[in-house]
């Protein structure tokens, strides 16, 4: 491997950088035994990808260079994922396997196969969540945060909980015998329960639910100094008398269920938002996929519950350990920010501030590109709430994928609206788990006066595009801003995403173009600056990997730098084996799922792929192609987009993919943000051909020396915002692929 070099980054900075992340893990190319480069076992399996990408999300809450807060986070992060894992896409496998499919999957596997696999796997995850847990639990009471049990309680925590109890929790519990005078309830996806045997004074018993409600904190705070909180469902154990008068405990567990929460809408609705309405109550009514239970619950009462919930023991699993991880995010308290990850202020761009906030007379000046969360997403608020206001602007379009609930960009579009000014929103309906909050918000700017529309029933549009027609002089100017992440401005402080304002002719172009498309189902002639899932970006990509190889074969430099959260799609994973096999050079972050089998020979020995886990979230997708030279250079072709290497993404879906052309926002993303990650090794997993991502954590005192590309942004805000400010001098990060 070659020696880390210190290289200047800044006047004042200087860092050590690996000159390759690739030969640690497999210093040549391995050759796997029996493999063979055509059989589907040259495709990582999908849902396996994804458990792996989940493991090493529940490893950094076993880091312990990551503050104490943040590793519960990231605990609590691997249970909601896990927990979304099983309602979409195991839902969706169990379904093919009772129906009898064995279509194979790209790595060659039958649904029933994929689900015996996903289970053990999943299992071992779960216990593994329980391992963590007790390993953080003494390291929070040490910092001063005790999670309590009824044992631990004082009379004067008697007291208070009792006060609590009645005033903030009893109004809210329904508390349900199950007889045949009281049918066993629905208990809805996510639902949290507590299973009760009871006893009355004549010795009759009774079996009885108290669901949990999830509009209720799930720990009640019992003192400040230290912090000490104790679990809703042992609060609930310790007021039975107020909820069961005159009956006994024999015994309890607690539970909780999973429900196939994949919508199916009908293709022909005539009423697109009625018939999500629908859909959305149906989803809640899923058929159970998963139900956890407390370990040591009384049999006959498990019994009873897997019963009325038609769950087979298959489905079941035992938790030795606290129920409801997901809800441990509770617990990254604000008051306890020494807890957490250093703070820092998201920063302006200085061509903004230069032109006293003026978002258009900034992009006039050159294309901007913004790094968030490094730079703040309140520009992109800014732009629309100037449109919005901005007598000299005429027409306003935009795509909403996920917004906040109060989204200040919805608020903007309904302002523009409201000011007689031609406002246009698609808000997709489909976007998982946000479909009911995206009902509200189009409700809200169809009340507003705003033209809503809701694209293809059969496409899901995740493009990320906002357009703003000005009047200046006597022409019209289209402005626009495309992203990579979506117009969410709470994600957008976690997510690292990039936004290009830019008000290019072609683009402003292109982008009208596309919203016609969606609005009035034409597909564009042409596109001039622009590719477009699910009509051409797959084409393109494939033919720019193949031109990639066509250098190599002709024995130029030819290299690819790409960085996407998920990649599985068959057809570009085939082409970059190809492209690999001419000697193309090829570099990629996924940090996600991903199919593509590293340095194989034979197959994939020029490909290294690695996956950076850390502080932030990383969410955009990049393509850099060297077009005839090494990277970095200035003849590389750069491309920003709103998809993934997915199925879904390049066939099923609504997407863009921008060429730069900016020199300096290329610059920008190529010396900065892809060399940053290719070189980030204090975060970074690298996946090996058999399978899965391996890291080496530093010793004591050693983790400085190690490259973290989030703490390099975050500590040098003025690199991320250098080309958009509008200076040339980008400073340059290297990357070199052996």
């Amino acid at each position: 491997m070659t020696a880390p070099q210190p290289l200047p980054l800044v006047q004042t900075t200087e860092l050590p950088l690996s000159a390759d992340f690739l030969n640690s893990p497999f210093p040549a190319p391995l050759k796997l035994e029996n493999f063979d480069p055509q059989g589907p076992e040259r495709f990582f399996n999908r849902e396996l990808s994804w458990l792996a990408f989940n493991w090493r999300v529940l490893e950094e809450a076993m880091n312990a260079r990551v503050p104490l807060l943040e590793r519960v986070r990231f605990l609590s992060i691997s249970a909601t994922n896990l927990d979304e894992f099983y309602t979409v896409r195991v839902a969706g496998l169990r379904e093919l396997a009772r129906a009898g499919n064995t279509t194979p999957s790209d790595d060659g596997r039958s649904p029933a196969e994929q689900l015996v696999l996903i289970h053990e796997d999943a299992r071992r995850l779960m216990d593994y969540q329980q391992e963590v847990w007790a390993v953080l639990r003494p390291e929070l009471d040490k910092a001063g945060i005790s999670i309590l049990s009824q044992s631990d309680l004082t009379p004067a925590d008697r007291d208070a909980m009792n006060s609590y109890f009645l005033s903030q929790v009893f109004p809210v519990l329904s508390p349900l015998a199950i007889d045949p005078a009281h049918p066993f309830p629905f208990i809805p996806n996510a639902g949290f329960c507590l299973a009760l045997e009871l006893q009355d004074k004549r010795g009759r018993k009774l079996d009885a639910l108290v669901p949990i409600p999830s509009q209720i904190d799930r720990f009640l705070r019992l003192g400040t100094n230290p912090i000490r909180l104790l679990p809703l469902e042992e609060l609930i154990l310790a007021e039975l008398d107020n909820l069961f008068p005159g009956y006994k405990l024999l015994g309890s567990c607690t539970f909780s269920v999973l429900r196939d929460s994949d919508l199916e809408v009908e293709e022909e609705a005539e009423d697109l938002v009625r018939e999500f309405e629908v859909a959305l109550k149906r989803r809640r009514r899923g058929e159970v996929v998963r139900m956890k239970v407390s370990a040591g619950a009384p049999r006959d009462l498990r019994e009873v519950v897997m019963e009325e919930l038609g769950v087979p023991e298959a489905d079941v699993i035992e938790v030795d350990g606290i129920m409801g991880i997901a809800s441990l995010k509770e617990l990254v308290l604000d008051e306890r920010a020494d807890l957490q990850w250093p703070s820092f202020t998201p920063r302006v761009p200085e061509r903004v501030q230069d032109h006293g906030g003026n978002m258009f007379a900034a992009i006039r000046n050159k294309d901007m590109l913004l790094h968030h969360p490094y730079e703040t997403f309140d520009m992109v608020v800014r732009f629309l709430e100037q449109a919005a206001r901005d007598p000299d602007v005429l027409a306003i379009r935009q795509t909403l994928y996920r917004t906040s609930r109060d989204s200040p960009i919805v608020a903007a579009l309904c302002e523009a609206a409201e000011a007689g000014k031609s406002v246009t929103a698609l808000v997709e309906l489909k976007a998982r788990f946000d479909e009911a909050a995206n009902i509200r918000q189009s409700r809200r700017l169809e009340r507003a006066g705003a033209h809503v529309v809701y694209g293809f029933v059969n496409y899901k549009t995740h493009a990320k595009i906002s357009t703003v027609v000005r009047r200046e002089g006597d022409r019209l100017v289209t402005y626009t801003h495309w992203g990579t992440g979506n117009y969410h401005p709470i994600t957008a402080r976690i997510y690292t995403d990039l936004s290009l304002f830019t008000c290019d002719p072609a683009l402003g172009r292109d982008a009208t173009r596309v919203f016609n498309y969606l609005s009035g189902y034409a597909e564009p002639a042409s596109l001039e600056n622009l590719a477009i899932s699910p009509l051409t970006l797959k084409p393109r990509l494939i033919a720019m990997i193949e031109a990639e190889a066509e250098n190599a074969r002709n024995g130029r430099p030819a290299e690819i730098w790409a960085k996407m959260n998920s990649i599985i799609d068959a057809d570009v994973i085939d082409a970059l084996y190809a492209a690999s096999q001419a000697g193309v050079k090829i570099s990629l972050v996924v940090r996600g799922i991903c199919g593509i089998r590293p340095g194989i020979k034979g197959l994939s020995e020029n490909i290294r792929i690695k996956s950076v886990v850390g502080r932030f979230l990383e969410h955009s997708r990049i393509v850099c192609f060297g077009n005839g030279a090494d990277l970095p250079s200035d003849q590389a072709r750069v491309f920003m987009s709103s998809a993934d290497w997915m199925g879904r993404n390049l066939v099923r879906r609504v997407e863009t993919l921008v060429e730069i052309l900016n020199p300096t926002v290329k610059a920008q993303i190529v010396r900065q943000i892809m060399a940053a990650n290719l070189a980030d090794e204090a975060q970074s997993w690298i996946l090996r051909p058999e399978g899965p991502a391996i890291r080496t954590l530093p010793g004591d005192g050693e983790e400085r020396k190690l490259f973290n590309c989030h703490r390099f942004f975050v500590e040098n805000p003025s690199l991320s915002g250098r080309g958009s400010a509008g200076q040339d001098d980008v400073p340059e990060l290297t990357h070199t692929h052996d």
